[in-house]
């Protein structure tokens, strides 16, 4: 047990820093009961996994079967015919004849080759 005579002056903290009227906040609260819900949901979760692997049919054993349900067939009505309108004849004027100025030349990409490193004098 250490004694407040013990410890050094410098090292003590004032009482004033300590304010013991100091009750737990709403968010505090709200947190607690959170990280509490949370506790809960995952213990609940755990043991339903460990119930259905309990209840898993194993692999000597039948599986249950869903009746085949039987489909009744149906004879849909034959499609209308569709005819569509002519379509109208369209004279459109022929596209003037566009010059375009001559292409120009693209110069060539010199090359580039890396400089050859130096080789230092050696003493």
């Amino acid at each position: 047990m250490v004694f407040a005579s013990s410890i050094p002056t410098g090292l003590r903290t004032p009482a004033s820093a300590y304010n013991y009227n100091m009750a737990p906040s709403r968010t505090a609260l709200s947190s607690l009961a959170l990280l509490l819900a949370l506790l809960l949901s995952c213990a609940a979760v755990s043991s339903a996994a460990r119930r259905l692997e309990e209840a898993a049919p194993k692999e000597g054993e039948p599986h249950l079967t869903v009746p085949e349900l039987p489909v009744p067939e149906h004879e849909l009505p034959p499609l209308p015919k569709v005819e569509l309108p002519p379509f109208p004849e369209v004279h459109l004027p022929p596209f003037p004849k566009v010059e375009l100025p001559p292409k120009p030349e693209i110069p060539a990409i010199p090359e580039f080759h890396f400089p050859e490193p130096e080789e230092e004098a050696k003493p």
